[in-house]
């Protein structure tokens, strides 16, 4: 087996030389173990000259035959490998990693302190097939059918400014939002259906109120929390601010939303354990349950 590893690097990198680096071996050893597999199998593989090795029409032939089934023994044990590691690849969209996840994932490793988490905060939708991603949560419907798909949290959009910018243009009802801006997301664009459903105001009125536009959710809640306006958003996203006061919601108006929050995987690529307990753990998170256990005392002796 020593002499196959050898000749495969041989063989893909054209060069004993770089064969050795790949192994961290001397060029010398892997000609050595080339020569023992020569001696075994009765055949030359390889002509030498100066600064170069050549494969014989035997070696090609040898190595499309055994190629595979070294590459199969690399992936088994790959596989294997990693079915007990601990590290946890988790993506998420940024806004929700910095106003929702941030606030609670010291909870994730007070349960499992084992685990090692790698976050992934991005607005691109993951290729499971393509990406090293254990898990995502994923804004969208939950519609997927290459994907299992379980609920975290249901989304609405709601209106949420700074108390100061609302006091300052005596925002009572809806009606009065005429003398606001309104700060729009990419991802909750819904102030003309919010304001149709909420308020009695005629849709050119409706088009009229000044807005600007932002493609982050962070960088609007942002804007309305330095009273620039009144941003429409989903309330997972403003827990901190308002419990802080720096955002208030000053209609009891809500807007119902087909998307919301879910955990992904892929359906076919079966979880390993430690991946499977990080999305338990969202599930209880968003479910409340994370917090009724966090005075238990954490699974595991190991601490970071």
């Amino acid at each position: 087996m020593k002499a196959l590893v050898a000749f495969d690097a041989a063989m893909r990198t054209g060069s004993f030389s770089l064969a050795a680096a790949a192994l961290f071996v001397t060029p010398g050893a892997v000609g050595q173990q080339i020569q023992k597999l020569e001696e075994w199998l009765g055949v030359a593989l390889f002509v030498r000259r100066t600064r170069q090795v050549q494969p014989t029409e035997a070696a090609l032939a040898y190595w499309q035959r055994i190629q595979p089934a070294l590459a199969q023994i690399v992936d088994a044990s790959d596989k294997l490998r990693n079915s007990r590691s601990m590290a946890v690849s988790l993506s998420m969209p940024p806004g929700f990693a910095a106003q929702w996840f941030t606030r609670r994932m010291a909870g994730l490793l007070r349960r499992h302190p084992a685990i090692e988490l790698h976050l992934n905060a991005t607005p691109q939708v993951i290729d499971f097939e393509r990406e090293p991603i254990d898990l995502a949560i994923r804004y969208f419907d939950g519609r997927a059918p290459d994907l299992d798909a379980t609920l975290l949290l249901q989304d609405e959009g709601r209106a949420y400014g700074n108390p100061r910018y609302l006091a300052s243009l005596d925002l009572r009802v809806p009606d009065d939002l005429t003398r606001a801006t309104l700060l729009v997301t990419t991802l909750q664009p819904h102030w003309p259906a919010w304001l149709r459903a909420c308020s009695g105001l005629p849709d050119a009125r409706i088009d009229a109120i000044p807005r600007i536009h932002f493609d982050q959710s962070l960088t609007a809640i942002e804007a309305a929390r330095q009273g620039q306006g009144v941003v429409m958003t989903s309330p997972h996203l403003v827990e901190a601010e308002v419990a802080a006061g720096s955002l208030v919601e000053p209609f009891a108006h809500a807007l119902p939303l087909s998307q919301g929050y879910y955990v992904v995987h892929h359906r076919r690529l079966p979880l390993r354990p430690a991946a499977a307990a990080v999305r338990q753990w969202l599930i209880d998170e968003a479910n409340g349950a994370g917090r009724e256990r966090d005075d238990l005392p954490p699974e595991g002796s190991r601490h970071r």
